[in-house]
């Protein structure tokens, strides 16, 4: 059972990121972080999908600003194998955490 940091990414403007990834025969139970390393606020974007380009259903948190110097935390995510957390920022500047844990479906 892996445990722990399971992905991270400093995230490109304007593009969709696969953060962590559930391999097969897995479930997982995760929190993401997403820090504003910028004085500005930025608009990000986080989903639960089955590939990196989420369909509208897929997003928990769409263009939602995270002030300057601050995070946005979920946690409780439960993810069934082969889905994706994927982020997305409006600007370079932010960081992507994913921690928690997996274990055999």
């Amino acid at each position: 059972m892996a445990s722990g940091r399971l992905g991270a990414s400093d995230l490109a403007a304007t593009t969709n990121t696969p953060v962590y990834t559930v391999p097969t025969s897995k479930v997982a139970v995760a929190t993401v972080s997403l820090c504003n390393r910028n004085a500005g606020g930025v608009a990000v974007r986080l989903a639960i999908s089955a590939s990196g380009t989420p369909a509208n259903a897929d997003y928990i948190e769409y263009d939602t600003i995270i002030p300057g110097n601050t995070t946005l935390e979920r946690s409780g995510l439960v993810l069934d194998a082969g889905k994706q957390i994927v982020v997305y920022a409006g600007a370079t500047g932010i960081s992507a955490v994913c921690w928690g844990y997996e274990e055999s479906a």
